[in-house]
């Protein structure tokens, strides 16, 4: 993955290369991470799925089969063979919010879902009508609780949505959301933009306001694997609060430029080199996780992180935060960008 020039307007945009073999890529989760995981944030039980894709052969597992298994929900693992498959996406996932309150996609540590270097992978929406509205507040409400865990997600890519951009694995909207022990690899989303990104993941509205939980994951991990978009390389969110625990972020990149507000003459964006977050009262905890080689145009190298009304905080424990690349308006700490009054919590931590 890389970048380039569109002629027509000078402006760098995300060009995505799909690896040839995602399955070899990084481990999941920061090997030093040891931070204790809540019972909350563990992985689902699926010894009674609801749905197995596949008949035990590689064939069986498709687009197709993913497809039909996420639109009906529930407890959804795989039987394509004792090898790695990759299975790869010609369509987008997407939960149908009515089917089942809870939705959990288990790859059993074998399974990589392929956005081909064309398509978005998974979307999860409690406000789009087409997947159907189930409460009166959509924007607040416990359900679908969308899972993932035990999987892979490479080679997506969101550039061509324009109703809901940004999240170029995955985009969420309501209900929870978390990923464990998953894998993010060579995701991209729109370029340039002011408040766009989330090169792996985008997520909205939680639930009450509750965290998503990233355990165990990677998003990168290294060179050529890292996820890429205007904003947040690897996540990025608009009022909504993380739990990121025993978590690996590196070689993504945030590509935009001229920040947000978009200084004149510019397209915006390029903050938040693994992480952005944006709105309110909003929370970010940092435990037992490296985050490390990643970049920005803008501001904030690591972590991009502004509480409009400067009533958000971060705690970071047991994390090391290191050789982050770019990007100014560092008031506090190398490499993250906030507003210096912003409350930050910071323990046995290296932050350089």
């Amino acid at each position: 993955m890389g970048c380039s020039k569109d002629e027509a307007t000078n402006e760098t945009v995300a060009v995505i290369n799909p690896l040839e073999n995602p399955e070899n890529g990084p481990a999941a989760g920061n090997p030093d991470g040891n931070a204790p995981i809540p019972s909350e944030a563990g992985l689902e039980d699926v010894t009674n799925p609801n749905t197995v894709v596949g008949n035990g052969t590689a064939e069986s597992c498709d687009c197709d089969a993913v497809v039909d298994a996420v639109a009906k929900g529930g407890k959804i693992t795989f039987n394509c063979g004792t090898d790695p498959v990759t299975i790869t996406m010609d369509r987008t996932a997407k939960v149908v919010n009515a089917a089942n309150d809870e939705v959990v996609i288990d790859g059993g540590g074998l399974i990589t879902l392929s956005g081909g270097g064309t398509n978005r992978i998974l979307y999860m929406n409690t406000c789009d009508q087409n997947q159907g509205w189930t409460t009166e507040h959509c924007q607040n409400q416990d359900h679908p609780r969308l899972t993932v865990q035990n999987i892979t997600f490479a080679d997506g890519n969101s550039t061509g949505e324009t109703e809901y951009d940004g999240g170029g694995a995955i985009w969420v909207r309501g209900g929870r959301f978390k990923a464990v022990n998953c894998r993010f690899f060579n995701n991209i989303c729109a370029g340039t933009g002011p408040d766009v990104g989330g090169g792996a993941l985008r997520v909205f509205s939680q639930y009450d306001n509750l965290p998503v939980y990233i355990v165990n994951s990677t998003f990168g991990g290294a060179e050529g694997y890292g996820n890429s978009g205007s904003n947040g390389g690897a996540i990025s969110s608009i009022g909504v609060s993380w739990t990121i625990i025993n978590s690996l972020f590196s070689h993504n990149t945030a590509i935009g430029n001229g920040g947000n507000p978009a200084q004149s003459g510019t397209p915006g964006g390029g903050s938040g080199g693994a992480i952005y977050n944006d709105g309110n009262t909003m929370t970010l905890t940092v435990l037992g996780s490296l985050i490390e080689q990643n970049e920005v145009n803008a501001y904030g190298s690591s972590i991009f992180f502004v509480s409009n009304d400067h009533s958000g905080n971060i705690r970071i424990d047991n994390s090391v935060i290191q050789n982050n690349v770019g990007g100014s308006w560092y008031p506090v700490y190398p490499s993250i960008s906030m507003h210096d009054d912003t409350s930050i919590e910071v323990t046995n931590s290296i932050i350089e």
